[in-house]
């Protein structure tokens, strides 16, 4: 069985976890936050998801993590068979990841101490994804997914990047980034209708009081004595 280590808050982690109920396959969960010992016990950089297996093998990277998955467990597949097709899904992944996840997440930190980003980050940002824009544009389908009629691992990808933009763009940029992209905020209401999703949803609602307490925490301890 496979054991997702991370924690709820996390999109990251919600990208492999979706993915795992999606291929309904079984896993459990391993409640650890970024940065502490034990997650460097398991995972060198640290960094949240990894997952290990029955076998001992511990993996890092969420886009590795999400390969490994579809390949070991292919009998729901999350990547169209075609080779064309598949480096289309990967592509829409990246940019997603580049020129939205990215820039976005370097304003949490001002979303949640509540505070204005200065002004030179705001723009820099909004430089960032304003190049993503028009390759999603370009790349995204919408018929009724994202990259075309099959659901791919595109759609969980950008649903879990679209919730960090949604909360930081909005906030700290005072822009409705996905209105840009048309046929983006539709899709994003059949995505959030999923049970999966709705089961995510609810799990990570569950564990932000204890995240936010465990980063006021690691504030409070990187601050001067």
């Amino acid at each position: 069985m496979i054991t997702l280590h991370g924690f709820p808050a996390s999109n990251y982690y919600n990208i492999v976890k979706h993915a795992l109920l999606y291929k309904a396959l079984p896993f459990q969960e391993n409640l650890i936050y970024a940065g502490s010992d034990a997650l460097l016990s398991i995972n060198p950089v640290g960094k949240v998801p990894a997952i290990t297996t029955d076998e001992g093998m511990t993996l890092s990277e969420s886009s590795v993590i999400c390969d490994f998955i579809e390949e070991t467990y292919p009998a729901i597949p999350l990547y169209p068979k075609s080779a064309t097709e598949r480096a289309i899904v990967r592509q829409i992944m990246k940019i997603a990841e580049l020129y939205f996840e990215l820039p976005s997440r370097r304003l949490i930190p001002y979303v949640f101490s509540g505070t204005n980003a200065p002004d030179a980050v705001k723009e820099e940002v909004r430089q960032v994804l304003t190049r993503g824009i028009p390759a999603l544009n370009r790349l995204c389908q919408f018929s009724p997914w994202i990259a075309g009629k099959e659901f791919t691992m595109a759609d969980i990808y950008m649903h879990y990047v679209n919730v960090v933009v949604k909360a930081c763009a909005s906030t700290q940029l005072d822009w409705d980034v996905l209105a840009e992209i048309p046929g983006m905020k539709e899709w994003s209401d059949t995505m959030r209708q999923s049970d999966i999703a709705q089961k995510i949803e609810a799990d990570r609602l569950a564990n932000m009081p204890e995240f936010m307490t465990h980063v006021k925490a690691q504030i409070q301890a990187a601050q001067p004595k």
